[in-house]
């Protein structure tokens, strides 16, 4: 188990603003700040984080990226929010870190979103366990977002992702990237199971949850945390459909109230059209 720090740092700062009034308001903003990793003293990337949990976020980063594929390879992770930066030592170094990290794709995540090219050549790799979701465990699940206190509704500006087993959220995450509190689950996650398949209580299927849209990064990497089903209040993009429909990843977009739209997986999901209540009814 690697050495980590625990930093901490305020997720939110006031500030004076003017309303549509004239009237000078304090309300809070997220306070976004700049996260250096060095891994082996050599600078990999810049993160833009809230940095809630910047550990784990670390640790998921490398993680997802498949900069590194056992936990035990790490010895620390250090962060210091007095120089922005998060030391990262490994035991034998990261072969080829050099080659591996040449070949970046930019996604579509808000803030510092990439991907190095190597991942979707490992898709074929990833087998998914067979977890299914019932419609009232989903709607569970969007209720349980709903009163979940959060950053957003005190700041706004800012994504939310969750895991939940069944309708019982394991873990709540916020920053100012989708991508980044993808990764944050993910090292929690690594640490939580190490290099083991995902822990599934009882028959309760792992669901993850994210206000974001649903693009080719959150498939990937939710496919690469053992995560069978997805569920956003947003849309999907074409990429993240196909690379969806190839894994038999099962995508649930526009959740809302007792709305939701089914794309991909469509047998992992156990309909119950009962539970969403009449048909509203067409206008003359």
């Amino acid at each position: 188990m690697p050495v980590l720090t625990q930093a901490t740092a305020p997720l939110t700062r006031s500030v004076e603003i003017v309303n549509e009034h004239g009237e000078a308001e304090t309300v809070s903003i997220p306070a976004e700040r700049d996260l250096t990793v060095y891994v082996d003293k050599r600078e990999l990337v810049t993160l833009m984080t809230l940095g809630a949990h910047p550990e784990w976020l670390v640790l998921g980063y490398l993680r997802n990226q498949r900069l590194v594929k056992e936990l035990a390879a790490i010895a620390s992770v250090t962060v210091d929010w007095e120089v922005g930066a998060a030391a990262v030592y490994t035991h034998e170094g990261i072969a080829d870190i050099e080659e591996r990290t040449a070949s970046r794709v930019v996604t579509t995540g808000c803030g510092q979103g990439s991907v190095f090219g190597s991942l979707m050549d490992e898709l074929d790799t990833l087998v998914l366990p067979p977890a299914r979701i019932t419609q009232a465990q989903l709607y569970g699940i969007v209720n349980a977002i709903r009163l979940q206190e959060s950053t957003y509704k005190s700041a706004g500006s800012v994504h939310g992702c969750a895991l939940f087993a069944g309708e019982e959220m394991q873990l709540f995450v916020e920053d100012v990237g989708r991508h980044n509190a993808i990764d944050t689950i993910a090292g929690w996650m690594w640490l939580r199971d190490g290099d083991s398949p995902p822990a599934q209580p009882g028959d309760a299927p792992l669901v993850f949850y994210t206000t974001g849209r649903l693009t080719s990064e959150m498939v990937i990497k939710s496919a690469q945390m053992g995560v069978a089903i997805v569920v956003s209040r947003s849309g999907m993009t074409q990429m993240g459909f196909e690379i969806a429909e190839k894994l038999g990843l099962c995508t649930i977009g526009r959740a809302t109230n007792r709305h939701f739209l089914c794309y991909t997986g469509r047998d992992r999901l156990l309909l119950q059209p009962e539970l969403a209540g009449p048909r509203p009814r067409a206008t003359a």
